[in-house]
């Protein structure tokens, strides 16, 4: 029996009425969901602030996509929402064993997110320091930016490497790919637009996660 592969909603909002009913309609289908933060900063996008997490708890189980230069701005913020996991970017270059250090201070599991133009080489050096690795296979920042499928190459060749790591992929997932993305050896998808601008998002999770199981 091959082991289940799964599904994360991935909710991108600057408004926190927005965030909230989110959460709240994915509680219904799902267990495990996707924040994604964005400082126009790292990325040209905005989302949600810190003031938006003050007083928020999540009805099910997270982990934060922190698009962000500065990520342990927030690690308090959603250690007190509820979130399971706090995923910083390789890219922004700064005191990561400091980064990773303080995320677990917190009891939170430690993802490291790697931007489609990131070498394998560039990042070896911190995967068995992580818990899990997020391969984006867009250019961050946007709701249903252009899929980039080179970065499946890159996602079979550290499989290769690290068989055991448990690695996501995010970034113009669909139900129309979904299943050629998951025989590239990924434990979870991250699906955005095709989840949560969908007319009925149950269904389109459903369809997408029946996809995955073929």
């Amino acid at each position: 029996m091959k082991p289940e592969k799964n599904v994360l909603p991935a909710i991108l909002t600057d408004k926190k009425e927005e965030l909230i009913d989110m959460t709240n309609s994915c509680s219904k289908f799902c267990n495990y969901v996707q924040i994604d933060v964005m400082d126009g900063e790292f990325v040209p996008s905005k989302s949600i602030s810190l003031a938006d997490l003050k007083d928020i708890r999540f009805p099910l189980r997270s982990e934060a996509h922190l698009m962000v230069t500065e990520p342990l701005e927030w690690v308090k913020a959603f250690k007190n929402a509820g979130s399971h996991k706090i995923i910083y970017h390789f890219e922004i270059q700064n005191q990561h064993l400091r980064i990773i250090e303080t995320i677990r201070k917190q009891n939170l599991e430690v993802g490291l997110a790697i931007n489609p133009s990131t070498r394998l080489n560039d990042f070896s050096f911190l995967v068995d320091k992580v818990d899990s690795v997020l391969f984006m296979s867009v250019i961050p920042g946007f709701y249903g930016s252009k899929f980039i499928p080179e970065v499946l190459d890159k996602i079979k060749e550290f499989k290769k490497i690290y068989p055991s790591k448990c690695v996501g992929i995010d970034g113009g997932v669909k139900a129309d790919n979904v299943l050629t993305i998951a025989q590239s050896g990924v434990d979870y998808v991250c699906v955005g637009s095709a989840i949560l601008k969908a007319t009925n998002p149950k269904d389109a999770y459903l369809k997408i996660k029946a996809s995955l199981d073929e």
